[in-house]
């Protein structure tokens, strides 16, 4: 299947992100009340409305039930930099990526939270967490240096500086609104914040007024 195909999504693409999302929620709500060590494949299913069979069609392992939430946002992410509008620069390309996988970010924080809380409270999991990480950012970086370059090869010596840069400064850049508007909640939606610091970025981020 294209990437196009899969990330795109007609109703039975929609139907299985669904299925997979509620696997992962449901992993994710069960391991931050008893712990990662004491759920089993078949909790999870059940607590889902699935069979054990469903799930070990969208999870090769237990453990990595736990690890993404949305495994399907990069490929999206991906699809959204590569069809922006050709004026837009590359950081809004990204920018605008972003803001659309964001966009429920105030409903989904509660499970973001118990997520962050999962990882960090079992070493191993935390670390197949930073792997998934690295490999979305790294992804994510081919597709800027696809965009920046315009000839379908983001180089063969791998997307370089700049998109490399840009990946992981984005990815800065929304775990820094995500902890502000965490703190700063009753002041502005996240959107606002997410798109303020985006803002800074483009600017260069020159120093405050004092």
């Amino acid at each position: 299947m294209s990437e196009k195909g899969a990330a795109g999504g007609g109703l039975r693409e929609r139907k299985k992100r669904a299925t997979r999302a509620a696997l992962a929620e449901a992993a994710v709500r069960l391991a931050a009340e008893h712990g990662a060590e004491k759920v089993t494949v078949e909790a999870i299913s059940a607590a889902a409305g699935v069979s054990v069979r469903t799930f070990f069609n969208y999870f090769d392992s237990r453990d990595e039930a736990f690890v993404v939430i949305d495994a399907d946002a990069g490929a999206r992410m991906r699809r959204a930099v590569l069809e922006a509008p050709a004026d837009l620069s590359p950081l809004a390309a990204l920018r605008e990526a972003m803001a659309a996988e964001l966009a429920e970010a105030e409903q989904q924080h509660e499970l973001w939270r118990l997520h962050a809380e999962v990882l960090h409270a079992s070493p191993h999991l935390l670390a197949r967490g930073v792997g998934a990480h690295m490999a979305a950012e790294a992804d994510l970086a081919d597709a800027i240096a696809l965009r920046v370059r315009g000839d379908g090869d983001p180089g063969g010596d791998g997307p370089g500086l700049y998109p490399r840069l840009l990946a992981a400064v984005a990815g800065a850049a929304v775990r820094t609104s995500m902890d502000h508007w965490s703190a700063h909640q009753e002041e502005a939606a996240f959107l606002d914040v997410f798109h303020e610091v985006f803002t800074l970025l483009a600017a260069g981020l020159p120093a405050p007024s004092a």
